[in-house]
């Protein structure tokens, strides 16, 4: 047993350590560790001297602590200005040193798996385990097995049921070792192998989708018996294949997420198998594009073929018998489609798209909404996105293919051109005072002159038809000027007078028309008409012609003005004597007694005395003249001119007439009067003179007594009815038709029909028409009984056959009364009435063999029919037209010449008295003969219809063409039948019968060219025709019915003979007003009256017919002459300098002329416009007018395309010659352009000028893309080049000061246009729809791109976005200066980038000795740390599995620049844990000291024993008391209480609020203690 002393020096010597979280103070230098001082022998607290004895230890204060203060130093420091820069250059330096002395980051040391070869068992083993989820990867990723390839490997995955994500690292690997050979080669690219691994994948997918094949349809004719067995019918077949195809899904979508394929060829390839696949494989592959259409959505090349395919599907789908089967499937497609359309509706912007698939996109977008789920709203949001984008793609797309264009006219000629139009429609039914001529607006005059131009001269110009045209013009001015000054009386302004009156006199001073001699006569008319309606003062205009010094007004002078025959023509209705003595000195000097106008006035009278005596006293005359003889003896009256005939009718013969009618009173002559009437309407009507027919016909109306009288008065408000209907004056004649109505006391059913005619709903009061109608009611009930007892008609009557016998002038009517009376409840008994009577004309012949005799019987049949006319409610019109095209139909044709001649002796009679229609037997008998006479061969039937055929053409020119009394009992016999028979006639040229009319001249041509008929009826064929179209109401018709008359003669027009279409092309320009000469195509356009709006019209048809003929198959191989012709033609109008007037009659011409012609157009305006295009300068004096001049160029070419666009197959091919010339023209004008307005130097008007060049330029390659024949050999290799140039021109008027909000979209859609057009040339099936977009990155586009436009353009590049991982990434390094220089985007490596197996073991951290606490860093991933610029920051981040406490304390002695931040770290270490404040709490208690005890009497173990964590010294107020704030555990009300409590604690430097507060008050009492205890120290 040792002793005690020896076994106390046995232990060792306690040394007291620093706790393990307290770092050294200097790594190097032993300097102990901070605030760290254990006691050590020989201190000054052990030496025990006599002051240390008494007083205890005290160390002396280096300052005086009550008078010291560091305020003026510091002060002095931080005014200084080196200050700052001394305290950066310390930084600086302990930045430095720290970098200096932190070690770098280590080389990688990570290596790829390397392959090694195994045998079978042991590969077998060794996927086994791969296959196995309980084997590490890590302990199998030393090397990996070489062996199978391909879909071999993909297969064998699949069979031993590897798990997709260690799939995914064996295939990476396989990756990463086919690639290691090739990544230090310069030309190695990381993402290449994705592309050949995408191509297997793809490959393996498309070879297990081509085992789900369809059978083939069984083709017509072959007995084969045929077995079909699907991979999908047998189901384990199935199972096996949706295993193996789900599991190479699943592996895809790994692969697509991290980047193993190329997006770009996988979607490629999904777009490729769209195009070929079957209905069957259409389902999965639909589905697939489905889960990957995200990152397809966004590339239009992309997406416009994959639209194109899915379109075909659903095309095809639709038509196929298992479409419900499909159901699924197409609905799938239609919302792919939708997603496109909503995502990038430019997709759809594609003119060859659009006309395939344009019906079936307005299916898709517009009427199947898209499924939703959010609701009701968000489904019609997507809709209205829809319909807009549709919309919008609609416009774009037909605005490329030159579609729905507005009508090429200049806005004069457009005007003019709709106005005649308009005015030529005017007709007896039209209300001419709300014609929609002049503008609605009545603020705005600048349009009216123009608008009166057209009037006026439609008025009277010679090539316009019509007597109605001064009347309709005055009225239309009139309803103006009313209209005007009724808005200028109520705002007070300037009337419309002063403006109408200018405008008139201008234009009788400037009009050529108004000049011509043929023209003074409706000059004069329309004159007359403004004058009667004080529209056209005539003593302002003679005031003004006096004033201006009008020479050539007065007869003295030798040269006259044409002023000068205005003055003597236009009549002055009640005209002042003042103004008579102004006219009359005007054009006849001062002292002029009498004027040539007075003797001719008395001569007149002369004439009208000898032909009207009874008016004057003489003996009437019993018989009525002939027109002839009538206007031989007035020849004076008819040529005087219109003042004159005025002046007599309305100054002398009118009152005499209204004299002598008043006279006679009741005992009138009638005969005499209806004779006087008869001749004064003629005359009246021979000199237009129609004011006073209508006050004439108005007067007599009222004194009329006589059925007679009342007939013929009738007859010419009818055959007037235009006129009166231009006058406005048809309420006016309504009115006296009315009033007449109500004097007689029978009933007139010519009365009562005119005035529902007439009336037409407009004038009469609702109770006028009601007793109308009553009477009509009655008149109908009282002729036609109702009664349930129907009175039977025998077939046969033989008293009509009687009345031939009979010699009584009484007899025709007993005998019609006595047959209404006997059968007048029958319906029918007309119509067996007028059977019955030509069956007796039919015996007439052999009754009477003398002509004059049966026509005089004739006439007694036609007196008798035309009072069984009289007693029919509806006439015997519609009976006889019944009977015509029925059963007469095949009595007719039968017809002897004699019986033919008392028929129409019997038809000539009932039309001139008003029982049947002009129309009614042209209809019935004429047009059915024609048409016979047309297709009739062989002599036997020529010779049977011939009688019927001499008779039509007779019938036709006595109803229609002869203006002539007949002498030989042919009726029209005499003046009163030639006005009944013009009344008639007027149907004729209204519709709904003129239409009748013009259909049947081809017929007549036809009957022409028959050379089965007699040349006398060809004759009188070829004098109907031609005699018809010489007649004035005949072409006003055709000029009103424009379209009638083109499609009248189309078809005639389609006979390849030539002497047949000549002759048909004589006829249409007779019909038309134009001289009957063969058409030279090459004068035009040297005749520039084609051009006029007049007959602009009627020439395009003429031109169209003959293009037409020239364009039909065979026609230019077969005339020469003909093509040389065209040629010439077209090779004029485009070198010809074409204004817009004669642009839109080229384009009205071509019209429907056919594929041939219009191509030869095309191609001969190509040509020349690549003419143009070559000399086309840049100069800002010759740019504005080039383009001006291919403008023109261009208006005319796409309206001749116009008609063609509607079909793609009739577009014309473009010649391969003239396609490459004017492809390599618009190519280099394109890059011309493009390279001016790249350069900084133009001007801002010439840019302009440029942009609209482009703009041009870009419209014309829009309108060759259309066509066909346009890609050649030269023109396939220029197109990728002006791509790129109009891609280049599309960024520039998105930017800058070039930015265009027109230019840019039009380029936009020319450069879709184009690129979708361009020809790709496939192999094998596949194609690249990237081929001939722009191959650039995202960063190539301008910066200051507006953010939509780049977005558009992104779409149309190459390069699809890239992988997550590296988007947006970048390499960069810092030169030698240590800026920071970018060197590129940041290349995907993801066979390289494989994961990091296993987890690092124990030794890997570990402790040094002087960098105590500091871990070493191991570069082991595959990619590498030096990739993103790592350094040692020797900071550690820290381990959440360490003791909290001792880690916080820890970090207290580090600096922490990249953990944390200061506001960070200050956070942390002024919230402690609770456990840790209550320790502190309780050591408190225990250990507090008096404020008496000095510091100085501390020993150093005492104060080393005393120190706190660094973390409670922080928060610590002062040196004796430590206390822990939680401020989490505090719940702080804003009360007094708790504010108290808290400034009652020991750490009054520390106050807890809830808010921002002043500080507490107690704060500077605080500080006054603190001062008061060092005093005391």
């Amino acid at each position: 047993m040792s002793e005690p002393g020896e076994a106390h020096s046995s232990l060792p010597v306690y040394e007291l350590c620093p706790p393990n979280w307290l770092p050294l103070s200097h790594k190097h230098a032993d300097i102990g560790y901070p605030g760290f001082f254990p006691p050590r022998p020989g201190q000054d607290e052990d030496v025990l001297s006599e002051v240390n004895v008494k007083n205890g230890f005290q160390l002396s204060y280096t300052t005086s602590a009550e008078t010291y203060s560091s305020q003026q130093s510091i002060s002095e420091n931080l005014r200084s200005h080196a200050t700052v820069s001394k305290l950066e250059d310390l930084m600086n330096e302990v930045f430095s040193r720290r970098a200096k002395q932190i070690p770098a980051v280590p080389a990688s040391i990570f290596r790829i798996p390397s392959r090694v070869t195994l045998n079978d068992a042991k590969r077998q083993a060794w996927f086994d385990d791969l296959a196995n989820p309980d084997v590490p990867l890590h302990k199998l990723g030393k090397n990996v097995p070489h062996g199978a390839k391909g879909p071999d490997l993909l297969d064998l995955l699949h069979s031993k049921n590897v798990s997709i994500p260690r799939a995914v690292w064996f295939l990476r690997v396989f990756g990463a070792n086919e690639t290691a050979g090739l990544r230090n080669k310069p030309s190695y690219n990381p993402t290449q192998y994705s592309t050949e691994w995408t191509n297997v994948v793809t490959a393996h997918l498309r070879k297990q989708l081509q085992d789900i094949a369809l059978p083939s349809a069984p083709r017509a004719g072959v007995n084969i018996k045929q077995t079909f067995k699907g991979v999908l019918a047998d189901p384990e077949m199935r199972e096996k294949w949706i295993s193996r195809f789900s599991y190479c899904l699943r592996l895809l979508r790994v692969f697509y997420s991290e980047g193993l394929i190329n997006k770009k060829a996988f979607f490629v390839w999904i777009v490729n198998q769209m195009h070929s696949c079957n209905l069957a494989q259409a389902g999965f592959l639909t589905r697939l594009a489905d889960e990957y259409f995200d990152g397809m959505i966004g590339s239009r090349p992309l997406t416009r073929t994959f639209a194109e395919a899915s379109l075909t599907k659903l095309s095809e789908i639709r038509t196929t018998s298992a479409r419900e089967y499909l159901f699924d499937t197409e609905g799938l497609l239609k919302i792919l489609l939708q997603r496109i359309c909503i995502a990038l509706p430019d997709t759809y912007v594609s003119p060859r798209l659009w006309m395939s698939h344009s019906e079936l996109l307005l299916d898709v977008l517009t009427r199947h909404s898209m499924p939703i789920d959010e609701g009701e709203r968000d489904a019609q949001s997507i809709s209205q996105v829809l319909r807009e984008n549709f919309s919008d793609i609609k416009k774009r797309n037909e605005t490329m293919l030159f579609r729905n264009l507005p009508s090429l006219v200049s806005v004069r000629l457009g005007s003019a051109v709709s106005d005649v139009e308009l005015l030529n429609s005017i007709s007896s039914e039209i209300d001419v005072v709300n014609l929609p001529f002049f503008p609605a607006s009545l603020e705005d005059w600048s349009g009216i002159p123009e608008k009166l131009d057209t009037l006026l001269t439609w008025s009277v110009t010679p090539v316009q038809f019509g007597d109605h045209r001064p009347f309709a013009a005055g009225t239309l001015i009139r309803a103006w000027r009313s209209r005007a000054g009724d808005r200028a009386n109520r705002r007070d302004i300037t009337p419309p007078d002063e403006f109408l009156q200018d405008k008139l006199f201008e234009w009788l001073d400037s009009s050529s028309v108004a000049a011509e001699p043929e023209s003074i006569r409706a000059v004069a008319m329309l004159y007359g008409k403004l004058v009667k309606h004080e529209l056209f003062s005539p003593a302002r205009y003679i005031q003004r012609l006096i004033a201006r010094g009008e020479l050539g007004l007065s007869f003295d002078e030798e040269k006259g003005s044409r002023h000068r025959n205005f003055l003597r023509w236009i009549p002055l209705h009640e005209s002042t004597t003042s103004l008579i003595n102004q006219r009359k000195i005007t054009l006849y000097g001062v002292q002029a007694r009498e004027t040539p106008e007075d003797l001719n006035e008395r001569n007149i009278r002369k004439e009208l005395r000898a032909v009207l005596p009874e008016l004057f006293g003489g003996d009437t005359s019993s018989s009525l003249p002939s027109i002839t003889s009538l206007q031989d003896d007035c020849k004076l009256l008819l040529k005087a001119t219109r003042y004159e005939q005025i002046r007599i009718f309305h100054g002398w013969l009118m009152p005499v007439f209204y004299k002598t009618v008043a006279s006679k009173g009741s005992n009138a002559n009638y005969s005499s009067i209806l004779r006087s009437y008869c001749l004064i309407i003629e005359l009246m009507a021979q000199t237009k003179c129609f004011h006073a027919i209508l006050d004439l016909t108005v007067y007599i109306l009222g004194h009329c007594s006589t059925v007679d009288l009342l007939s013929v008065v009738i007859d010419t408000f009818r055959r007037h009815a235009i006129i009166w209907a231009s006058m406005d004056l048809m309420g006016h004649i309504v009115s006296a038709l009315n009033a007449s109505r109500r004097q007689w006391e029978i009933k007139s059913r010519p009365l009562l029909a005119l005035l529902v005619e007439f009336d037409r709903g407009r004038y009469l009061s609702e109770s006028a028409r009601e007793e109308i109608l009553a009477d009509i009611r009655a008149y109908t009930l009282a002729l036609q009984p109702s009664t349930a007892h129907v009175d039977l008609v025998p077939e046969y009557l033989p008293e009509i056959l009687m009345l031939a016998d009979n010699p009584m002038a009484d007899g025709p009517s007993i005998l019609a009364n006595g047959l209404w009376i006997k059968y007048r409840t029958s319906v029918n008994w007309a119509w067996k009435v007028w059977d019955n009577t030509v069956a007796t004309l039919r015996q007439i012949p052999h009754m009477t063999a003398d002509v004059v005799g049966r026509r005089v019987q004739a006439l007694r049949y036609g007196t008798f029919l035309w009072n069984v006319d009289q007693h029919l409610p509806a006439g015997l019109d519609d009976q006889v037209l019944r009977w015509f095209l029925g059963p007469g139909k095949n009595e007719v044709a039968v017809l002897s010449a004699e019986v033919w001649d008392i028929f129409a002796v019997v038809l000539l009679y009932l039309v001139v008295h008003g029982a049947l229609k002009t129309t009614t037997i042209l209809n019935g008998l004429v047009y059915p003969a024609w048409t016979l006479a047309a297709s009739v061969s062989g002599n036997p039937q020529v010779q049977s219809l011939e009688a019927y055929l001499h008779a039509a053409n007779d019938l036709c020119q006595r109803l229609l063409l002869k203006e002539e009394c007949n002498t030989d009992v042919m009726p029209p016999s005499s003046l009163l039948d030639l006005q009944g028979l013009g009344t008639r006639r007027q149907d004729v040229y209204e519709e709904p019968h003129f239409p009748l009319l013009i259909g049947t001249l081809p017929i007549l041509l036809s009957v022409e060219n028959n050379i089965s008929l007699d040349e006398r009826l060809r004759d009188e064929a070829k004098d109907i025709r031609q005699r018809l179209c010489m007649e004035e109401r005949f072409r006003q018709g055709v000029f009103r019915n424009l379209d009638i008359v083109r499609s009248a003669f189309e078809r005639p027009l389609e006979d390849t003979r030539d002497d047949v279409c000549k002759t048909t092309m004589a006829a249409l320009r007779m019909v038309l007003g134009e001289p009957t000469d063969d058409l030279e195509l090459s004068a035009w356009p040297d005749s520039a009256s084609l051009l006029s709006p007049w007959k602009i019209s009627a020439t395009a048809i003429q031109l169209q017919f003959v293009l037409r003929q020239m364009g039909r198959k065979g026609a230019l191989e077969s005339s020469g002459n003909s093509g040389a012709d065209l040629d010439k033609l077209t090779s004029m109008i485009f070198h010809h300098t074409l204004s817009s007037e004669e642009a839109n009659f080229v384009a009205q011409m071509t019209k429907g002329v056919g594929s041939e012609i219009a191509g030869k157009f095309i191609n001969n305006g190509l040509k020349h416009v690549t003419e143009v295009i070559r000399d086309m300068s840049f100069s800002e004096s010759s740019c504005a007018a080039a383009s001006s001049r291919v403008g023109e160029l261009l208006r005319v070419l796409i309206y001749v395309a116009e008609p063609l666009r509607e079909d793609s197959s009739d577009l014309p091919a473009i010649q391969p010659q003239i396609q490459d010339n004017f492809f390599q023209a618009l190519s280099l004008k394109f890059k011309e352009v493009s390279r001016i307005l790249h350069s900084e130097n133009s001007h801002s008007n010439a840019r302009s000028d440029l942009m609209q060049v482009t703009m041009l330029l870009a419209r014309f390659l829009q309108f060759d893309l259309a066509f066909r024949g346009v890609w050649t050999e030269k023109t396939r290799g220029m197109s990728l080049e002006l791509a790129t140039i109009i891609f280049s021109l599309t960024q520039l008027h998105a930017t800058g000061n070039s930015s265009d909000l027109i230019a840019y979209p039009l380029l936009l859609d020319t450069l879709y246009f184009l690129l979708d057009e361009i020809p790709v040339d496939s192999k094998l099936g596949v194609f690249d729809p990237f081929k001939a977009y722009p191959d650039l990155s995202l960063s190539s586009l301008p910066l200051e791109l507006p953010s939509e436009y780049r977005a558009q353009l992104c779409t149309i590049l190459s390069d699809l976005p890239d992988t997550s991982a590296v988007v947006n990434l970048s390499s960069a390094h810092r030169d030698s200066s240590g800026n920071l220089v970018i060197d590129g985007p940041v290349l995907n490596r993801p066979w390289e980038w494989t994961e990091n197996l296993g987890e690092p073991s124990s030794d890997d951290v570990h402790r040094s000795g002087l960098s105590k606490g500091k871990g070493t860093l191991k570069n082991s991933g595959s990619l590498s740390l030096h990739t993103f610029g790592s350094r040692m920051t020797s900071e550690v981040l820290p381990d959440p599995s360490k003791d909290s406490q001792a880690s916080a304390n820890g970090r207290f002695f580090e600096d922490e620049l990249s953990t944390s931040n200061v506001f960070q770290r200050d956070w942390r270490e002024s919230r402690m844990r609770s456990k840790a404040r209550d320790e502190n709490e309780s050591s408190k208690g225990g250990r507090r000291q008096t404020p008496r005890v000095s510091p100085s009497s501390t020993s150093s173990h005492s104060r080393s024993s005393m120190r706190n964590s660094p973390g409670l010294s922080r928060i610590s107020g002062s040196t004796t008391n430590s206390e822990i704030i939680d401020v989490d555990s505090f719940n702080l009300p804003a009360s007094s209480s708790k504010r108290k409590a808290e400034n009652e604690s020991d750490d009054s430097d520390v106050v807890i609020v809830s808010g921002p507060v002043p500080a507490p008050a107690k704060k500077a009492k605080t500080k006054t203690t603190a001062k008061k205890s060092t005093k005391k120290r």
